[in-house]
């Protein structure tokens, strides 16, 4: 299988999830810490990770330390022309589905120093 195959079908995968999926539409908000989505979706932190990973791996999500935070956020799409092409899309896609807009109107609510360390 060639190398830009494979690429194609490691996002296609990654998108395969619909937490993975929820994830993606969050960041499309804000950068967001592991805590802050773990509240949000209500799912366990390992969960939240294992997401992130496969998302990361893909190279749709990207991480930035700032001392005792991980932030992550989308991607640019620099590496991938898959992944800025879905990216792109998925900014207009899922918007009004009702999973989707309830978790976007939690995020405003959801604050760092409440969530994290629980």
């Amino acid at each position: 299988m060639s190398h830009s195959m494979e690429n194609f079908i490691k996002v296609m995968k990654a998108l395969s999830d619909p937490n993975r999926v929820k994830i993606i539409k969050m960041l499309q908000y804000k950068t967001m810490c592991v805590c802050e989505m773990r509240e949000a979706l209500q799912v366990s932190q390992p969960s939240v990770s294992k997401n992130l990973k496969i998302l990361e791996e893909a190279g749709l999500v990207e991480f930035i330390k700032d001392g005792l935070w991980v932030n992550y956020h989308l991607s640019d799409g620099r590496k991938s022309p898959y992944v800025a092409s879905i990216l792109g899309n998925l900014n207009h896609w899922l918007g009004d589905e009702p999973v989707v807009a309830n978790l976007i109107k939690k995020i405003p609510h959801i604050h760092r120093e409440e969530v994290c360390g629980r």
